[in-house]
């Protein structure tokens, strides 16, 4: 029944849709948990589809809950991982022509697969068209997810291949929402991408417990837990000491497929060096993986077994800069409840004082592969410490998983010497440039310098001389390593001891009755000053006072010259500019002007406004017309009007400004005559 048609009928009876399917999912391949390992060459085929949901209400990108109720009805689940990014093309074909499949695909990469009911981002594409017949993923297939729909027979009931990632790992799941339960057959092809595990199966590891009883078998991937046979028959071992009697796969019981098998013998082991050989079993077979490609007949893999003995400890871990633990590791798994959490079976001993406060492990199920021995405070002495294991004030010694409990040892372990990057320098200081000498003292076994200069010049030495010019902000970091420490630090330098002269001037143009004012802007460490002010006067200080230049009645330019001295240094610098010192700042307007190009008169404007604020001179012709305008009392007219030269005769100007002294504003007229 379409699930529309469904959800509609249900509703007029007050009755859920998902009620008629209320039953919770218990056979494998009915959850993402237990979902159906896939190869890619594989053909499943569901003959029976058990009633049950897990979820009644999925979300479908796209798609309106309130016009469907959208749940994985009478679902199966396939996992797979992507060996070879590509598309993925797929088919599931109804055994009942009126049976309606539907699917969703989901990326799990690193997720626990329960998270396809809760994580919305997961999901990849995916078909819930209505009407009946084969689904899937194919090369013509719609590019959106079809929502729930009338059997009209037009929905796309393909989706567009989507592509997958190498190394993810995904889950399908089938929904049936049909009223047949007679299945259906789900095939992988048409795609590019490869689903299908190149590993071939073999034996990893043997390990025998304690008792030399058992035998847990490791397997370099998974293998079907139907191709193993619970009596072991698949199991022999060379000498031929004991036979394998029953064989417990360690996650069948809610899952397809196994990588650890837990063999039984008849008869414990003897101390001695075993193979354990795989052979075809009572089923004919060895064991197979997903792909039904099994492992080779005759494989062995090598063990030793001794009955146990007390062990010492094998190695401690590296030590990284200023460790505040290590980690000591065994040949055998240790008892965690054995290990005394305040660390009172340990003791360290070195060039600096070690105070040990706890010891733990990494506990599973009561035994660790290590125990990571704590310290007060980190080490930061180098040199070689001991590591003394003792038999503790707990009244239970450290043991081993075989109850064999450890015997005093010493272990040693090395340390690196923390550390600085703290470097000195010296200069050589210049006029121009100051020449600097960098080094570091290498303490600590430093073996590798990183200079960098201003970001840019980088020098791998344990010393750089580098020039810098004499005014400059300079950027120097070291990063320093002994191998396992290091160190960084960044130091800016600012120097100013180059002298450069420089004033300012309260004006270039001043009337002659003003004095003229200066601002020395002077940079570096100066300790003489010149002040010549042409061939007037001269100054020593740093700021002379304001200088009066003598009344001659005549318009006049002066030199202005600074020098600037470092004794010590014997640098000097100068700095020079002109002013322009007017005969009167008298403002008056010539009544004649003649723009001939002579050199002669052949300007237009009022002398001297030096003083003019807020200043506007504006010339009209005979007609009133506007021909010349500014607000520049340095600006003239030349006559023209856009480049176009203007006729002789009588013009009008007009002229405002406010006086810059009195502060009298100042409006006046009259006229000029232009000759040509």
């Amino acid at each position: 029944m379409n699930r529309l048609l469904c959800y509609l009928l249900c509703t007029l009876l007050f009755v859920s849709p998902i009620a008629l399917h209320a039953q919770a999912c218990t056979t494998l391949g009915q959850t993402p948990a237990t979902a159906f390992p896939v190869c890619g060459t594989s053909v499943f085929t569901q003959s029976n589809v058990p009633s049950c949901t897990n979820a009644p209400n999925l979300f479908v990108p796209g798609c309106d809950p309130n016009l469907c109720t959208y749940s994985d009805v009478n679902p199966f689940y396939y996992r797979f991982k992507c060996y070879q990014s590509g598309t993925l093309g797929f088919t599931i074909t109804p055994l009942s022509a009126t049976d309606d499949y539907d699917w969703q695909l989901y990326d799990i990469t690193g997720l626990n697969p329960n998270e396809i009911f809760t994580n919305r981002n997961i999901i990849v594409t995916g078909n819930w068209a209505g009407n009946p017949g084969p689904t899937g993923a194919s090369a013509t297939g719609a590019n959106f997810i079809q929502c729930c729909s009338q059997p009209t027979g037009t929905e796309p009931r393909f989706s567009a291949m989507p592509i997958l990632q190498v190394d993810h790992e995904y889950i399908l799941l089938v929904s049936n929402y049909s009223p047949s339960q007679v299945g259906y057959q789900l095939s992988f092809n048409g795609g590019t991408a490869v689903i299908t595990d190149p590993l071939l199966p073999k034996l990893n590891t043997a390990k025998p417990d304690c008792d030399g009883r058992k035998i847990t078998v490791k397997l370099n991937k998974y293998i079907r837990c139907n191709s193993a046979t619970l009596s072991g028959s698949e199991f022999s071992l060379l000498p031929a000491v004991t036979t394998v009697i029953a064989a417990q796969p360690d996650s069948c019981s809610f899952g397809f497929d196994v990588d650890e098998i837990t063999l039984t013998l008849a008869a414990p082991l003897t101390n001695g060096t075993y193979e354990l050989v795989i052979n075809n079993g009572s089923d004919n077979n060895t064991l197979m993986d997903d792909c039904a490609r099994a492992i080779t007949q005759g494989e062995k893999v090598t063990f030793t077994y001794f009955i146990p003995q007390p062990i010492f400890a094998d190695s401690v871990g590296r030590t990284p800069c200023a460790p505040d633990s290590v980690k000591l590791y065994f040949p055998k798994r240790i008892l965690c409840s054995t290990i005394d959490p305040r660390g009172i079976d340990f003791t360290v001993t070195g060039p600096s004082p070690v105070n040990v406060v706890s010891a733990t492990g990494n506990c599973i199920n009561d035994k660790t592969d290590f125990v990571t021995v704590k310290f007060a405070t980190p080490i930061k002495i180098g040199g070689t410490y001991r590591l003394r294991l003792l038999a503790g004030t707990d009244t239970v010694i450290i043991q081993d998983e075989c109850g064999q409990a450890l015997p005093t040892q010493n272990m040693n372990f090395t340390v690196a010497d923390t550390v600085s990057a703290r470097f000195n320098f010296s200069a050589s200081m210049g006029c121009q440039q100051n020449n600097y000498l960098f080094s570091h003292n290498g303490a600590g076994g430093i073996n590798s310098f990183n200079w960098t200069f201003n970001n840019t010049v980088r020098i791998n030495t344990q010393t750089h001389r580098i020039n810098f010019p004499a005014n400059s902000t300079n950027t120097i970091s070291l990063r320093v390593s002994n191998g396992t420490c290091t160190d960084s630090t960044t130091q800016q330098l600012v120097l100013n001891n180059q002298v450069k002269a420089s004033f300012t001037l309260s004006d270039s143009i001043i009337c002659p009755e003003d004095k003229l004012t200066f601002v020395n802007t002077s940079l570096g460490q100066v300790d003489q000053w010149r002040w010549q002010f042409d061939a007037i006067g001269t100054s020593n200080l740093k700021d002379p006072a304001p200088f009066q230049f003598p009344f001659n009645n005549r318009e006049s330019y002066y030199r202005i010259r600074l020098r600037a001295t470092n004794l010590p240094m014997a640098c000097s610098d100068s700095a020079e500019k002109i002013v322009r010192v007017l005969n009167h700042c008298l403002i008056e307007v010539p009544n004649a002007f003649t723009p001939n190009n002579d050199g002669l008169n052949d300007w237009f404007s009022p002398h001297n406004a030096l003083k003019a604020d807020k200043y506007s001179f504006t010339v009209y012709n005979r007609w009133g017309q506007l021909v010349y305008q500014t607000n520049n009392w340095m600006d003239r007219w030349d006559g023209k009007v856009k480049g176009q030269i203007q006729p002789s005769g009588v013009y009008v100007w007009k002229l405002s400004y406010t006086h810059r002294d009195t502060g009298q504003p100042i409006f006046r007229k009259g006229t000029v005559t232009l000759i040509r």
